[in-house]
């Protein structure tokens, strides 16, 4: 049942999340180009000058949690159930998404945003796999 469902939304969950990369949040077309390349400084910066926790809260754990149901992908495409290749076909497709929205200026090229996403994806295949194993028992 959950895979039918998963098949079914992952597309519709995939335009909302390309949706809120370059459009969402009254997000509007920067002036220049932006590229953050140091790991972990832009999020540190970030938590650092934010008064709300809120905030912080669901930027930071919002880029992990949203990129969770991308490690369910072995559902849709056999060969994503190896750990290596999601990730590596991920990656590919992070970087894309996220160098469009630097060329775009609709966004930012952000180093810490292709981790925390990639971390996302990674946590959901650990939820996958373990709930797959527990589904063949």
């Amino acid at each position: 049942m959950f895979q039918k469902f998963y098949k079914i939304t992952i597309p519709f969950y995939t335009i909302f999340l390309l949706y809120l990369m370059f459009f969402g949040f009254g997000r509007s077309q920067y002036d220049f180009n932006i590229v953050r390349l140091l790991p972990m400084i832009s999020t540190f910066s970030f938590v650092k000058e934010t008064i709300l926790w809120k905030t912080i809260v669901i930027n930071v754990f919002g880029n992990i949690i949203m990129f969770t149901p991308f490690g369910f992908l072995g559902i849709v495409f056999p060969k994503l159930n190896d750990f290596k290749t999601l990730i590596i076909n991920f990656l590919s497709a992070i970087i894309i998404i996220e160098s469009l929205q630097y060329f775009t200026r609709l966004g930012v090229f952000d180093i810490d945003d292709v981790i925390l996403n990639t971390v996302g994806v990674a946590i959901g295949f650990w939820i996958y796999r373990k709930w797959a194993s527990r589904a063949s028992v």
